[in-house]
Formats: structure tokens, C-alpha cells, sequence
């Protein structure tokens, strides 16, 4: 099944605790709390670290513990209705932090403090995490998330689209076959561009979207443009953002080829190493070129689709060198299929 835009974002489940940033959220909201906890605890500020030692000992194994587990049944829970799935993330806590108790009792001889008192602490501090990403969520979506990827997709440039059309009606009487072909690369593109893109979906989609693309602009640039894919490391099975290769694309005609007169390659390669998915795009650079004011822009709109989908755990990097400008994508492996 495709997953929803954000792991974070409002869909009547909990959060996903496989996710990367949802798990560096909870390591900073527990640890934080366990430093405000220290400080009303002690009577002198001198005391503070010591009380924050001792804190963070029978705190951060339970942290730790919890972590692991929730993000082994992360799968599990999030296919479960959000009232039934918060009562068994409270039950594991709870059971979890009886265990610890014990445990501690047990091997370092020492009487910790009530079992109840830490059940009650660490059932409020999990409510209050889940309220949080709760209503994080109802924050991103689907109003704000939705208006975001609208706009990504608005930005497709009215100056490609006045270009095609002029490229298309060059071949109608030349070549009817061609212009037919080109006409209906076009369709396939713009109805890519109006779909309601707030799930993953398959990479070999995206694929024959870019394609598409670089037909048409090959019509109006000819050899000027030149293509290399290299795809056959691809992963069939993989789930990408919508849009996320094409503008890129689009960037590198319009930033790489398109103000120079002479040839230039637009390298596209695509390769899973373990859990991780990675894109390399790579078009030629000129550095007095005119057409570079709006190149963050649209790197910041393909950087921002991939946070709202992934988070933290996705990446994108760019290097300009050796009259070459490079885009590094770095995601989750997200299989289809799977959630």
C-alpha cells in the first residue's frame, strides 16, 4: 500500500516509529523533560547534574528499550485503529517500565523508587508524546502539505509549455506521427501534473514521466540534448514522491542545456545500496549562465517534497564542479507493497 504524504502528518494512526525523525523527536522531548524533571528536584543548581545523573539512569535504559521495541512493531501498530493502537503502546510502557523496575531491583540491589509513581510518569509522558504528534500531524495535513505539493506542482515553467506546443505544430504536417506522439507525452504529463499527488507511488511511474518530458524538449533542442540513463541497478519495486525526479529534470534543461549553444548530457542514475534508495542527476554548469537565479528555488520545493514525505531520513545535496552541476537524492527504500 502507498503511504501517505508525511510519515508525520495526520491519517487516524499513530506515528510511524520506524521513521527516523519521528524517533530523534522522542529522544529530544524525553530527555527534556528528564532535565526539567532534574531541575525541580533539587533545592540547589549545583545539585542539577548529579540529580540529572541519576535521572538519566533509570530513565534511558526504559527510552532505549521502548525505541526498540515500538519501532519492531511499528508496522503492526500503525494498522491499527488510533484509540487501540495508543492503548497498546501505553500497555507496552507500562509493562516495560514493571520489567525495568525489577530488573534493576534485582541486579543492582538497590530499592528504586515506587513502581507505581514511574508506571503513572511514563503512561502521562507517553500520552503527552502521542497528543504531540497527534496534533503535529492535524498541523501538516492535509491543508498545508496539500497547498505545498500544489504549489511544487504550479511551478512547471509556462515557457515549456509554449515551447512544446510550438515544437508539436513545427511537425503536424511533416511529421503527423511524431506530433501525435509528442502530443500524447504531453497529456501524460500534465495529467501527472494535475493528479492528486499525496501518496508514493511507483518509481517506473516517474520514470516514463521523465521520459516523457525529455522527448518533448529533445523536439525543440535536438542533439543539444543527450541523454544517459543509468537504471539498470534500479530497484522495480521501489515508491518515490510524485514529481520528484521531473523537476529536476526540467531544472537541468533549463539551467544546463538550454543556454548553451553547443551539446550537453543530462546523466541520470539510480541504484539501491541496503535500505536506501539514491538518485544521481548530473547536467552541464556555466557559471556565467543566465538563467541560475531560480536554481535554489527549485532544488528548495524538491527538498521540502521529500521532508514532508520522509522526514529526516531523506537527503538531497547538490556540488557544482568541473562545469558540471550534481543533485544527490538519498531516501528510504520503501517497497511496494509494503507500508
Amino acid at each position: 500500500m502507498a503511504l501517505s504524504i508525511n510519515h508525520n502528518a495526520h491519517t487516524g494512526a499513530l506515528p510511524d516509529f520506524r521513521n527516523l525523525g519521528i524517533l530523534l523527536r522522542i529522544l529530544l522531548i524525553v530527555n527534556g523533560v528528564v532535565l526539567l524533571a532534574a531541575l525541580l528536584q533539587v533545592q540547589q543548581l549545583r545539585d542539577w547534574p548529579r540529580q540529572i545523573t541519576g535521572n538519566a539512569a533509570l530513565v534511558e535504559p526504559l527510552l532505549i528499550l521502548s525505541l526498540l521495541v515500538l519501532a519492531a512493531l511499528g508496522r503492526v501498530l500503525r494498522r491499527l485503529p488510533y484509540a487501540a493502537g495508543t492503548a497498546v503502546v501505553v500497555a507496552i510502557e507500562a509493562a516495560l517500565t514493571a520489567v525495568l523496575h525489577y530488573a534493576s531491583h534485582w541486579l543492582l540491589i538497590v530499592e528504586p523508587a515506587s513502581l507505581t509513581r514511574w508506571v503513572v510518569v511514563v503512561v502521562l509522558v507517553t500520552l503527552m508524546l502521542l497528543a504531540y504528534f497527534d496534533l503535529r500531524g492535524r498541523a501538516l495535513s492535509p491543508a498545508l502539505a496539500e497547498a505545498r505539493l500544489q504549489a511544487l506542482q504550479a511551478r512547471i515553467r509556462p515557457h515549456f509549455l509554449f515551447n512544446s506546443i510550438n515544437a508539436v505544430l513545427s511537425l503536424v504536417r511533416q511529421e503527423p506521427r511524431r506530433a501525435e506522439a509528442a502530443l500524447e507525452d504531453m497529456a501524460g504529463l500534465f495529467r501527472a501534473l494535475m493528479a492528486d499527488n499525496r501518496e508514493l507511488v511507483p518509481l517506473a511511474d516517474e520514470i516514463e514521466l521523465c521520459r516523457q518530458y525529455l522527448d518533448l524538449e529533445q523536439l525543440r533542442l535536438g542533439d543539444r540534448l543527450q541523454i544517459e540513463w543509468h537504471i539498470d541497478k534500479m530497484p522495480r519495486d521501489a515508491l518515490v514522491p510524485p514529481l520528484a525526479l521531473q523537476p529536476l529534470l526540467e531544472n537541468a534543461v533549463y539551467h544546463g542545456i538550454e543556454p548553451s549553444e553547443t551539446p550537453g548530457v543530462v546523466s541520470i542514475n539510480i541504484y539501491a545500496v541496503r535500505d536506501r534508495l539514491h538518485v544521481v542527476l548530473r547536467n552541464p554548469y556555466n557559471a556565467s549562465g543566465a538563467h541560475h537565479a531560480g536554481n535554489k528555488m527549485a532544488v528548495g520545493n524538491i527538498r521540502e517534497r521529500l521532508q514532508l514525505h520522509f522526514d529526516v531520513a531523506a537527503e538531497l545535496t547538490t556540488r557544482v564542479g568541473d562545469n558540471l552541476y550534481e543533485v544527490r537524492i538519498a531516501m528510504p527504500y520503501v517497497r511496494a507493497g509494503r507500508s
